[in-house]
């Protein structure tokens, strides 16, 4: 029986995967053609979604984009045989898009059933953990930390340092918490994981559980995101099924419980003691620091907080060790980053590559340029409190170091691209707005440095009194960096700076 591949990811569902599902679904029944349908996840060539996939004896073939009055067309070519058609784009695994990648926490997405279990053990699923049952906590910690991973949501911390923080504290009880509220604009690739291999992300916590002593771990996730939130539910009941949660984990007598929290929609809860005051029933409201929340966090007792790619990492490096992850990247950047392409750009899209590579190769070689066809004048990479960068600086490569020399951030690996059309100055405000409309309100350089930002931004777009109003604006940003309790006020400057220093024409300068 073929095998037809259809995702069930949010961005090919926006697209119509849905329908095109039901379409084949309902032509193969006329036809009395037999299949086995794949709701998948999303390869992540977003500008041909939806891709459907039919699997031949030799390779899994691609067909893309698909709409519904394409079905009837596919079958007569013979689309189940992988057959030549206008919408065939070839061997899935041959495209340029993906053959030149590096996909290790991605590994499986957009390949297998995103909540069928045999499915993720027969593609080398779970065995990240089973190297763990056999470790001390401190070994488990050790290959994490030799592995050099950093984390994945932005601040770059070091992973095994905070392990072994939360491992050394003394207490009754500690907890796993993710941070699954993605809400940088331009970012995807929680959502493709938690859509498109959700064990992963399972395996990763319960190694993360067992390397610290953890006995319950949450997912805090977006509200904006329901078909995750399904998705993950019907894996955590699998996982539960099969032994790999609950009290008595593969039979080790280690024991590990996960559930799903969902936010109520507030970005400041992405900063992680926000998002502990919120998982607690509170207000989502940032917490001083110190104490640590791998200190003090969850409940007051030590916590590690991690993002989902982070999480997510940690099964390929249990599987293969710490050295082999280390082999990739460069510098202090080590292992690979899920690359997410937006904005105005030929091909958006997910690349996994190894930290180096360039923003020219990421906006050229895989984005193909603007979608528009003109020149890109800036990216903004790292969500939007990241810097603008202009083409002088598209050679950067992508290293944590190489990106903060340059008054910049990776964050979360989201690159946006804008055209030679935008106006810089509005997007600089756009930045202090959102600040205002987004902060928690808790400390004064936050809350009223970007209420003030937004009006002396107004004010120098008006071109009244420039030569006083742009002064003022540094200092703004130098209160707001220098004064805010978290990184929402003090990287708001960041947009706002670079635009300024770049591209000061915009500025009336």
């Amino acid at each position: 029986m073929t095998s037809v591949f259809v995702p069930r990811d949010s961005s090919a569902v926006s697209l119509g995967a849905e329908r095109v599902a039901d379409a084949i679904a309902q032509e193969a029944a006329r036809r009395g053609s037999e299949l086995r349908m794949v709701r998948n996840g999303s390869r992540g060539l977003y500008w041909l979604e939806p891709m459907v996939e039919v699997a031949t004896d030799a390779a899994r073939v691609a067909y893309g984009p698909v709409q519904p009055q394409d079905v009837p067309g596919l079958f007569d070519a013979g689309f189940l045989d992988g057959a030549p058609h206008p919408l065939r784009l070839g061997i899935t695994e041959d495209l340029s898009y993906l053959k030149n990648q590096q996909r290790l926490t991605n590994a499986r997405v957009g390949i297998t059933d995103p909540v069928d279990m045999n499915d993720y053990l027969a593609h080398e699923g779970y065995r990240g953990l089973q190297n763990a049952l056999t470790m001390q906590p401190s070994d488990i910690v050790k290959e994490v930390t030799d592995s050099g991973l950093r984390g994945r949501g932005g601040a770059a911390f070091p992973t095994g340092i905070k392990w072994n923080t939360v491992l050394n504290a003394q207490a009754d009880a500690k907890y796993i918490v993710c941070n699954a509220d993605e809400g940088d604009s331009g970012t995807f690739s929680d959502r493709m994981i938690m859509e498109g291999d959700p064990f992963v992300l399972i395996e990763g916590m319960t190694i993360a559980a067992l390397a610290v002593g953890a006995g319950q771990g949450y997912i805090y996730l977006r509200v904006e995101y329901p078909n995750a939130l399904t998705i993950l539910n019907q894996a955590m009941d699998a996982a539960y099924q099969a032994g790999y949660l609950g009290k008595n984990i593969c039979g080790s007598g280690k024991a590990f419980d996960l559930e799903v929290r969902v936010g109520a929609g507030a970005y400041v809860c992405g900063e992680e003691t926000a998002l502990l005051e919120s998982l607690e029933g509170k207000r989502g409201m940032v917490r001083y620091k110190p104490p640590l929340p791998a200190i003090v966090g969850l409940f007051g007792q030590p916590t590690i907080v991690n993002n989902v790619i982070s999480l997510a990492s940690v099964p390929s490096i249990l599987a293969q060790g710490g050295a082999w992850y280390r082999d990739f990247g460069m510098g202090r950047s080590r292992g690979t980053l899920p690359i997410q392409l937006a904005g105005n750009i030929k091909r958006p899209g997910l690349i996994e590559r190894a930290f180096g590579i360039t923003l020219r190769e990421i906006l050229y070689d895989y984005g193909g340029g603007s979608a528009s066809g003109r020149p890109i004048r800036a990216v903004q990479v790292g969500g939007p409190l990241g810097a603008f960068l202009p083409e002088s600086q598209f050679d950067t490569p992508l290293d944590y170091e190489a990106f903060a020399a340059l008054g910049a951030v990776l964050g979360h690996g989201g690159v946006v691209a804008f055209d030679d059309t935008v106006d810089m100055a509005r997007m600089a405000r756009y930045a202090m707005e959102f600040c205002a409309t987004e902060s928690c309100g808790k400390c004064t350089p936050c809350r009223i440095g970007s209420t003030r930002g937004v009006e002396v931004l107004d004010r120098i777009i008006a071109a009244q009194d420039r030569a006083r109003n742009l002064p003022l604006l540094r200092d703004l940003c130098d209160t707001m960096q220098a004064g805010s309790l978290c990184a929402l006020g003090g990287m708001t400057p960041y947009p706002v700076l670079s635009a300024l220093q770049h591209f000061p024409e915009d500025f009336g300068v």
